[in-house]
């Protein structure tokens, strides 16, 4: 069983910032690919980026050029680095791997 909690979410002004993380409970980050994944209220949830084993990365075209994700291995941790936040952004952030989530955090982008 692999437990996956998020953080860092909140409220922030478009053109703010915000750095999500999700922690493991397995040493698992770094073995796996992982995702951050995103829904926003009457749309489908959506993969924002994703990293390999590897450490090759890939995001949605949306986000490309303001996001970025990130990890470290020895604290079993993954990032998103989320910069120039636009409202269009608003969702909860949820990150994955396998079959496996967590609960999400809330990113809101108003003014």
């Amino acid at each position: 069983q692999v437990r996956l909690v998020e953080s860092g979410g909140g409220l922030v002004q478009p053109g703010g910032s915000l750095r999500l993380s999700c922690a493991a409970s397995a040493r698992i980050v770094g073995r796996y690919a992982m995702g951050w994944y995103r829904q926003a209220p009457g749309r489908q949830r959506e993969l924002v980026a994703a990293i390999t084993s590897g450490g090759s990365t890939n995001f949605a075209d949306s986000v490309k050029g303001r996001f970025t994700i990130s990890r470290d291995n020895a604290k079993n941790t993954v990032y998103l680095q989320m910069n120039s936040l636009k409202p269009e952004d608003t969702a909860v952030y949820l990150c994955s791997v396998g079959s496996y989530w967590g609960q999400g955090t809330q990113v809101t982008v108003s003014p």
